[in-house]
């Protein structure tokens, strides 16, 4: 893509953001553990992000939001019950698996109609994806490694094929993974959030 690849927040008077804006994408730190981050909306952006991870291209992304209503971007349409259970544990380090089986995203759910979102508590992070876009958020390692824990192992998995490293604090565990099914949460993985399921 010919971008800078910069390891500050100002890289020669270009901002990541307007990087991450443009399509680019980014190694940061989330909520969570390191990611490499880029526009959800933009296709390309996506596959560069599965073709740099080597990502099984079955499995999705889990997606940053900055609030609810960024679900309606997705198509995703909430009852009552859903609505009221994501305003009660958003914005937390809780990803949530929705029904999202629209065509046109297919390029987000690979074809198992479904989407992970989250929208994270740190007010950087949030003010970010507020400011660009919804952003996918895989970790920062390549299939089958362990996650970058900080921006030397990440430059080390990826090198030039990241136009951006930026370093910061994260946590030593990914987010606590549900899926609302039918009215009912099963938790996939468990992370720092506990979250209490009825029978």
């Amino acid at each position: 893509m010919g971008i800078l690849k910069c390891e500050i927040w100002f890289c020669m008077k270009v901002s990541y953001k307007k990087i991450l804006r443009d399509g680019g994408v980014g190694v940061l730190a989330t909520d969570t553990i390191y990611g490499i981050l880029g526009q959800a909306l933009r296709p390309k952006t996506v596959e560069r992000i599965y073709e740099a991870k080597g990502r099984n291209p079955k499995k999705p992304f889990i997606i940053l939001i900055s609030s609810i209503n960024d679900l309606e971007l997705f198509k995703i349409k909430l009852n009552i019950e859903t609505l009221e259970f994501l305003k009660k544990i958003w914005p937390d380090k809780v990803s949530v698996i929705l029904p999202a089986g629209d065509p046109i995203f297919k390029y987000l759910h690979r074809g198992t109609k479904k989407l992970a979102f989250r929208m994270p508590k740190n007010k950087k992070l949030i003010s970010l994806v507020s400011e660009i876009s919804p952003l996918v958020a895989p970790s920062a390692n390549p299939e089958g490694e362990k996650p970058a824990g900080n921006i030397q192992e990440a430059k080390k998995y990826f090198g030039d094929k990241i136009d951006f490293y930026v370093s910061g604090k994260t946590s030593s565990k990914p987010s606590t993974l549900i899926e609302v099914k039918r009215g009912k949460v099963i938790v996939l993985r468990e992370g720092d959030v506990q979250i209490k399921t009825k029978d």
